[in-house]
């Protein structure tokens, strides 16, 4: 997995709700932990645009229900800075859902995704509608 050489508030924490935005299945998921997070004592454990997290299914299609899966972010609310002083923010938080070597397990992403995301994972950047 490439690094991101860009500044990444991690601003989901765990127990949120987050749009689905693949057609997998899942509609709704929540985030109930993070893959490879080093924290701090008493601190929530979050996430941000490029990481891996767990995620509880919560709204979907019959069979994907209750199922726990990896999901990547693809968007967040909070910005992000490039290294250009460009800031980037998007109207949800969204993830699709992967596998464990970061294969997604949907065939079309509905939606935009972040260069950031497109440089880590390329497999999900090619399902994508595009790349902002």
């Amino acid at each position: 997995m490439k690094p991101i050489a860009t500044s990444i508030p991690k601003s989901i924490p765990v127990g949120a709700y987050c749009l689905c935005d693949d057609n997998s299945g899942a509609k709704i998921v929540q985030i109930i932990g993070v893959i490879g997070m080093k924290g701090r004592a008493r601190r929530y454990p979050r996430v941000g645009i490029g990481d891996i997290a767990v995620a509880a299914v919560k709204k979907g299609s019959p069979e994907m229900v209750k199922k726990v899966t990896n999901v990547v972010v693809i968007r967040q609310k909070k910005a992000i800075r490039r290294p250009n002083g460009l800031r980037v923010s998007f109207e949800d938080n969204a993830v699709a859902v992967v596998d464990e070597q970061g294969i997604p397990r949907g065939t079309e992403i509905k939606g935009v995704i972040a260069r950031e995301v497109a440089e880590r994972y390329p497999k999900v950047a090619a399902i994508a509608w595009g790349v902002v």
